[in-house]
Protein backbone atom coordinates (compact mmCIF):
# COMPACT_ATOMS: atom_id res chain seq x y z
CA UNK A 1 0.00 0.00 0.00
CA UNK A 2 1.23 3.46 -0.88
CA UNK A 3 1.45 5.49 2.35
CA UNK A 4 2.00 8.70 0.39
CA UNK A 5 -1.53 8.48 -0.96
CA UNK A 6 -4.08 10.78 0.61
CA UNK A 7 -7.03 8.76 -0.62
CA UNK A 8 -9.41 7.06 1.79
CA UNK A 9 -9.93 3.71 0.08
CA UNK A 10 -12.56 1.05 0.72
CA UNK A 11 -9.85 -1.24 2.14
CA UNK A 12 -9.20 1.35 4.88
CA UNK A 13 -12.83 1.47 6.00
CA UNK A 14 -13.95 -0.74 8.84
CA UNK A 15 -16.94 -2.68 7.48
CA UNK A 16 -16.57 -6.14 9.02
CA UNK A 17 -19.34 -6.86 11.52
CA UNK A 18 -17.13 -9.50 13.16
CA UNK A 19 -14.29 -7.00 13.80
CA UNK A 20 -16.74 -4.32 14.99
CA UNK A 21 -18.30 -6.79 17.44
CA UNK A 22 -14.88 -7.79 18.80
CA UNK A 23 -13.93 -4.10 19.06
CA UNK A 24 -16.96 -3.36 21.20
CA UNK A 25 -16.46 -6.49 23.31
CA UNK A 26 -12.68 -6.53 23.77
CA UNK A 27 -11.33 -3.22 22.49
CA UNK A 28 -9.19 -0.78 24.42
CA UNK A 29 -10.74 2.68 24.92
CA UNK A 30 -9.31 6.15 25.38
CA UNK A 31 -10.89 9.59 25.37
CA UNK A 32 -9.78 12.95 24.02
CA UNK A 33 -11.70 16.20 24.48
CA UNK A 34 -13.42 15.70 21.10
CA UNK A 35 -13.37 11.92 20.50
CA UNK A 36 -13.85 8.51 22.04
CA UNK A 37 -11.58 5.93 20.41
CA UNK A 38 -12.10 2.16 20.66
CA UNK A 39 -9.24 0.20 19.10
CA UNK A 40 -7.83 -3.29 18.82
CA UNK A 41 -4.74 -4.90 17.26
CA UNK A 42 -5.67 -7.28 14.46
CA UNK A 43 -3.97 -10.03 12.45
CA UNK A 44 -1.63 -8.93 9.67
CA UNK A 45 -3.96 -10.15 6.92
CA UNK A 46 -5.89 -6.86 6.91
CA UNK A 47 -5.62 -5.11 3.53
CA UNK A 48 -4.23 -1.92 5.11
CA UNK A 49 -2.30 -1.06 8.30
CA UNK A 50 -5.42 0.48 9.86
CA UNK A 51 -9.16 0.15 9.33
CA UNK A 52 -11.37 2.87 10.75
CA UNK A 53 -15.04 3.72 11.21
CA UNK A 54 -16.46 7.09 12.26
CA UNK A 55 -19.59 7.72 14.30
CA UNK A 56 -21.58 10.68 15.54
CA UNK A 57 -24.30 9.80 18.07
CA UNK A 58 -27.90 10.55 17.22
CA UNK A 59 -28.48 11.53 20.84
CA UNK A 60 -26.28 14.62 20.47
CA UNK A 61 -27.35 15.58 16.94
CA UNK A 62 -30.90 14.75 15.93
CA UNK A 63 -30.41 16.11 12.41
CA UNK A 64 -28.85 13.63 9.98
CA UNK A 65 -27.46 16.55 7.97
CA UNK A 66 -25.37 17.71 10.94
CA UNK A 67 -24.23 14.15 11.77
CA UNK A 68 -23.13 13.63 8.17
CA UNK A 69 -21.32 16.99 8.14
CA UNK A 70 -19.33 16.03 11.23
CA UNK A 71 -18.50 12.57 9.85
CA UNK A 72 -17.33 14.15 6.58
CA UNK A 73 -15.08 16.54 8.50
CA UNK A 74 -13.68 13.70 10.63
CA UNK A 75 -12.98 11.53 7.55
CA UNK A 76 -11.27 14.43 5.80
CA UNK A 77 -9.06 15.20 8.81
CA UNK A 78 -8.14 11.50 9.09
CA UNK A 79 -7.48 11.19 5.35
CA UNK A 80 -5.04 14.11 5.36
CA UNK A 81 -3.13 12.93 8.45
CA UNK A 82 -3.30 9.13 8.36
CA UNK A 83 0.32 8.93 7.20
CA UNK A 84 1.37 9.76 10.79
CA UNK A 85 -0.32 6.56 11.95
CA UNK A 86 0.63 4.38 8.98
CA UNK A 87 4.35 5.16 9.29
CA UNK A 88 4.48 3.95 12.89
CA UNK A 89 2.25 0.91 12.29
CA UNK A 90 4.32 -0.28 9.35
CA UNK A 91 7.56 0.16 11.30
CA UNK A 92 6.11 -1.94 14.13
CA UNK A 93 4.61 -4.45 11.66
CA UNK A 94 1.13 -4.36 13.19
CA UNK A 95 -2.42 -3.74 11.98
CA UNK A 96 -5.20 -2.14 13.99
CA UNK A 97 -8.93 -1.54 13.69
CA UNK A 98 -10.61 1.35 15.45
CA UNK A 99 -13.77 3.41 15.77
CA UNK A 100 -13.71 7.15 16.38
CA UNK A 101 -16.87 8.59 17.97
CA UNK A 102 -17.58 12.30 18.25
CA UNK A 103 -18.22 13.28 21.90
CA UNK A 104 -19.24 16.92 21.92
CA UNK A 105 -22.85 18.14 21.66
CA UNK A 106 -22.03 21.14 19.47
CA UNK A 107 -20.74 21.40 15.92
CA UNK A 108 -16.97 21.91 15.79
CA UNK A 109 -15.10 23.80 13.08
CA UNK A 110 -12.93 21.80 10.70
CA UNK A 111 -9.70 23.29 12.08
CA UNK A 112 -10.61 22.14 15.59
CA UNK A 113 -11.57 18.68 14.33
CA UNK A 114 -8.29 18.35 12.41
CA UNK A 115 -6.19 19.46 15.38
CA UNK A 116 -7.95 16.93 17.63
CA UNK A 117 -7.57 14.21 14.96
CA UNK A 118 -3.79 14.75 14.78
CA UNK A 119 -3.59 14.45 18.57
CA UNK A 120 -5.77 11.32 18.49
CA UNK A 121 -3.71 9.69 15.73
CA UNK A 122 -0.50 10.31 17.68
CA UNK A 123 -1.95 8.88 20.84
CA UNK A 124 -3.35 5.86 18.99
CA UNK A 125 -0.02 5.15 17.28
CA UNK A 126 1.90 5.23 20.55
CA UNK A 127 -0.72 3.10 22.34
CA UNK A 128 -0.78 0.51 19.55
CA UNK A 129 2.99 0.14 19.47
CA UNK A 130 3.11 -0.38 23.27
CA UNK A 131 0.09 -2.68 23.67
CA UNK A 132 -0.03 -6.48 23.66
CA UNK A 133 -3.80 -6.72 22.93
CA UNK A 134 -4.59 -9.02 19.97
CA UNK A 135 -7.75 -9.80 17.96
Amino acid sequence: MDTGSEKFKKSERLCSQKIIASLIKEGDVFFTPLYKVVWLKCPAQLPSPAQVAFSVPKKGFRSAVIRNLLKRRMREAYRKNKYLLYDQLQQAGICIAFIISFRRNSVAAYTEIEKAMIETIGRLASAASKSNIQC
